[in-house]
């Protein structure tokens, strides 16, 4: 809850009232917990605190029951019983404004990004490529730029790929090696994730950051990812939200530490974004992380234990909520024990034995007080959220989308011409050119069909002739000697006769004329 005097009460501890300095929101935070301890329900009271403040949150949804902060919640015996502890006689039950948005667009609006966008180092940790195969994507991405292929979706991906491929000589000299193997590899991998329907993830219009950014009636507009079905996908989950923090690094402005953040982005199932994750993104992450709060937006991590965010980023989370951890193994007591050893100690109760004996709704919490500085941990009951804890309804949901101002920006797909469009025009025109014979062809390919066939005929007539000639001759010398033969009652003998001579000769010289009008036509041919 938000008012002038509280300021951004989120909890109560026996000292009083627990708040979040304004100031110190956008220096990033932690809700953890086992699972069923609370922490959705705090995520949702942060949440809507800040929105009463007119800061608007982005939130991904695991199972849909943030959805029900779009709606007014109710009286309860819980909230009945616990109202008077946080000093709240008659509270006001509100909702958030909220807008829906889903990557496969069938919860909320779609959120797309280019594959040029995404570029090749958030792409590559999204395909689970070697080093090997992320260096040849690095390649395809740059031989893009320079022949000017906007790389927009996984078909432009797939085409430019195919295009290096063939061209693979061309650029090894420049590159280094480009091997089929290595490209049909990161064919396969593109496979794999549109079979996941990540195609419905890349393409335009992509997103648009500054839609997270607004406000409806002085309150923050609360931007619920649906992320039940992402979750099945790990790498995209992950992936994608990495690429949504960067983009907000990259298009912001620098603010510096102001009244009141101008985003808060919660990021659940925090381990996600560090499994399977190179040294040189962690890195990257640290790094934006550490800088984005000059571009005035607050990142809060939820999971489990505080042991699946890396060191140095955890170091960098200064507002934070622990709720209860179970110590039933060496492990999970090893994990109690570095929470402890997280927070700034209270004289009043051993932190790590207060973590295993908290109870649901209840956590320790730690907020920066207005120089920066980590307060005493407190063993304090979060408050109760104004808007309806649970789910909404299927046609509840259905009617905040179609109220939605901003549908008609992302509700269709748009396919401009781009890498593959280019490419594919450029093929037909190769094609058209060498079917029409303006390509690279020879004399004889170029003339019309009506000059071959002419001499085609030249050359057999020719041929003809010359093989008439001595056939005639042959068949008459034949003729003649048979009927010498017959008027003179001679038998032919064995020997060679004087006709049999004439034959062979006749032959031998009407092979002799064949050959030599072939030869001079074919010469012909290949000088004109």
């Amino acid at each position: 809850m938000y008012d002038k005097e509280r300021g951004l009460y989120i909890a109560h501890c026996d000292e009083g009232d627990l708040a979040i300095n304004g100031k110190m929101a956008n220096r990033h935070g932690l809700i953890a917990g086992a699972t069923g301890t609370g922490k959705t329900v705090t995520l949702q009271v942060m949440a809507e605190t800040f929105c009463q403040a007119g800061v608007p949150c982005f939130m991904a949804d695991m199972k849909g029951d943030l959805s029900g902060i779009s709606k007014a919640g109710a009286m309860s015996g819980f909230i009945e019983k616990r109202k008077g502890e946080f000093g709240i006689d008659n509270p006001v039950f509100e909702g958030c404004p909220v807008r829906f948005y889903d990557v496969f667009g069938q919860q909320g609006h779609p959120i797309r990004a280019t594959i040029s966008q995404m570029g090749p180092q958030l792409l590559s940790r999204l395909l689970g490529l070697n080093e090997t195969q992320d260096g040849v994507l690095n390649i395809v991405f740059r031989i893009a730029d320079e022949k000017g292929l906007l790389i927009l979706d996984l078909k432009d991906l797939r085409s430019v790929l195919d295009y290096v491929s063939k061209h693979a000589k061309e650029y090894t000299t420049k590159y280094g090696n480009i091997s089929s193997a290595t490209v049909g590899a990161i064919q396969r991998s593109l496979l794999q994730l549109e079979n996941q329907g990540a195609n419905q993830f890349f393409g335009e219009p992509s997103f648009d950051i500054h839609d997270l950014l607004q406000t409806e009636g002085g309150k923050g507009v609360m931007s619920v990812l649906a992320a039940d079905r992402l979750m099945l996908q790990p790498k995209l989950y992950s992936t994608f939200l990495l690429w949504l923090i960067s983009e907000l690094y990259s298009t912001l402005p620098e603010v510096g530490d102001q009244e009141l953040p101008k985003l808060v982005f919660f990021f659940d199932e925090a381990h996600m974004l560090f499994e399977d994750t190179s040294k040189a993104l962690v890195d990257k992450i640290e790094q934006v992380i550490r800088l984005i709060r000059s571009k005035g937006v607050g990142i809060y991590f939820i999971s489990q234990l505080p042991t699946d965010i890396p060191d140095n980023i955890l170091g960098q989370l200064g507002n934070r909520v622990q709720h209860a951890l179970r110590a039933y193994t060496p492990r999970d007591q090893k994990a109690v024990k570095v929470a402890a050893e997280t927070f700034r100690a209270n004289p009043a109760f051993k932190t790590e034995e207060a973590i295993t004996t908290l109870e649901t709704g209840e956590a320790l919490v730690s907020l920066l007080d207005e120089k920066g500085a980590p307060g005493i941990v407190q063993r304090a009951k979060i408050l109760f959220p104004l808007s309806q804890i649970g789910a909404i309804t299927d046609s509840e949901r259905r009617d905040i989308m179609n109220r939605s101002t901003i549908g008609h920006k992302y509700d269709q797909m748009i396919d401009r011409e781009s890498a593959y469009e280019m490419l594919l025009a450029e093929a037909e025109g190769a094609l058209q050119e060498t079917e029409s014979g303006t390509g690279k062809q020879t004399p004889a390919e170029k003339e019309s069909p009506k000059a071959a066939s002419s001499k085609k005929g030249g050359l057999l007539s020719k041929v003809g002739k010359a093989v008439l000639t001595a056939v005639t001759a042959t068949l008459g010398t034949i003729v003649g000697s048979a009927a010498s033969n017959a008027i003179s009652g001679k038998k032919t003998k064995s020997k060679t006769s004087a006709g049999q001579r004439i034959v062979k000769n006749s032959t031998s010289a009407a092979t002799r004329t064949i050959t030599r009008e072939l030869t001079r036509d074919i010469l012909g041919n290949l000088i004109k």
